[in-house]
């Protein structure tokens, strides 16, 4: 059977514009797999399998709903940008780009908030947040709401996982995200510190049931790669409103000028953390 896809969007919505669909482009094929070993290590630690009713909320272009997806559980995501959503469905589709994934039964990709996600059937057991809190100021703040959602629509005593940057020290990419403070009046940047997670969790209603570390590190094949794949996280937008799109694209080539290799490859060590936690 092949998998329910379902848009959830208003009538009034338009198509996204030329630039944001670029940027999800972007996103989907050079940005977001640089956080596959986080993806990984949480599934290979949560033992997800066919037992596994998924929530991802906001899962972005669904690479890692479709991680769970080939491990057999049932997945679920929310997003509220549609250009990024366009791109999950081409890969949850049974002729998407990313092969044949119609045998998973259930799949399903809505717009908007989790209140958009009703379970189909049983209330989900699992629900992930992979986008990483801890380096933008108030990065947490509209997480806590669409978490406090998400938990409405678990069973009681369910898992769910935060992720966020690890130590400053230990995240190569941090001198670069800089860059997004030194152009604005608004900083958008702040290190990340160590209870971030721990402190969304409470916020949020939830009981830190564990947490790990996994290895992510950022390699491009050449400095415009890298310079497009950072602009895609959106962390650099506020930036380029302050000045323009060229100052920021020239700043942020001269942060990764230290991390440019001999081959023209660029290489960034960081280091991510996830948080385990349960539902009341």
């Amino acid at each position: 059977m092949t998998p329910t896809l379902v848009r959830h969007q208003s009538p009034a919505a338009s198509a996204p514009p030329a630039q944001a669909c670029a940027r999800a482009r972007d996103w989907a094929e050079i940005q977001e797999r640089m956080l596959v070993p986080l993806y990984e290590a949480v599934y290979e630690r949560l033992e997800v399998g066919p037992a596994t009713r998924l929530l991802g909320l906001g899962c972005g272009s669904g690479l890692a709903l479709l991680m769970a997806a080939s491990h057999g559980a049932r997945v679920t995501g929310v997003d509220t940008r549609p250009e990024r959503l366009a791109l999950a469905r081409e890969r949850l589709l049974p002729e998407g780009v990313w092969g044949r994934v119609g045998e998973r039964d259930g799949a399903r990709v809505l717009e908007g908030g989790p209140q958009a996600a009703g379970p189909a059937g049983a209330r989900y057991n699992l629900v992930t947040s992979f986008e990483p809190v801890g380096c933008a100021a108030g990065d947490a703040d509209g997480l806590v709401p669409a978490l406090e959602a998400g938990v409405g629509l678990a069973e009681r005593g369910a898992v769910v996982v935060l992720a966020g940057w690890g130590p400053p020290e230990r995240c190569a990419t941090s001198g670069v995200l800089r860059v997004a403070t030194r152009l604005t009046d608004a900083p958008r940047w702040r290190p990340s510190r160590r209870d971030d997670l721990e402190d969304l969790a409470s916020r949020a209603g939830l009981r830190p049931d564990g947490s790990g570390r996994v290895a992510c590190p950022f390699g491009y094949a050449d400095q415009d790669s890298a310079v497009r794949g950072l602009l895609s996280t959106g962390l650099f937008d506020a930036a380029a409103r302050a000045t323009d799109q060229v100052q920021v694209e020239k700043e942020l080539a001269e942060a990764l000028h230290p991390h440019l290799r001999r081959d023209g490859t660029v290489w960034m060590p960081n280091v991510f953390r996830y948080l385990i936690a349960r539902t009341p």
